[in-house]
């Protein structure tokens, strides 16, 4: 299953599921096949994205050694979902998503 994110000020962008699922969990919306991110939200929601991209950067860097072939890690992941937000938020529009 994926998560597919649509607004008017953006590209559509689409996730696999435990990725869309780890950014709405995130952000504090419930994972649902459907959903909305109003522009008033936007703001607490690009903190969270931010604030869970330093925690994870600050447990990698606690770690001994990292693990090759790990893949991306969430800096890479968030990135243009807050791109997205940020878009939006600016131009007062929401952001829908469906799966």
């Amino acid at each position: 299953m994926l998560y597919k994110f649509k607004s008017k000020a953006s590209g559509d962008l689409i996730m696999l599921e435990a990725n869309g699922r780890r950014m709405l969990e995130i952000i504090g919306k419930e994972a649902g096949p459907k959903g909305i991110i109003l522009p008033e939200q936007m703001p607490a929601a690009i903190a969270a994205l931010h604030a869970a991209v330093a925690l994870e950067e600050s447990h990698d860097q606690q770690a001994e050694a990292p693990v090759p072939g790990e893949g991306l890690g969430l800096r890479q992941r968030v990135v243009p979902f807050i791109d997205m937000l940020e878009r939006n938020h600016k131009a007062g529009h929401e952001v829908v998503w469906g799966v």
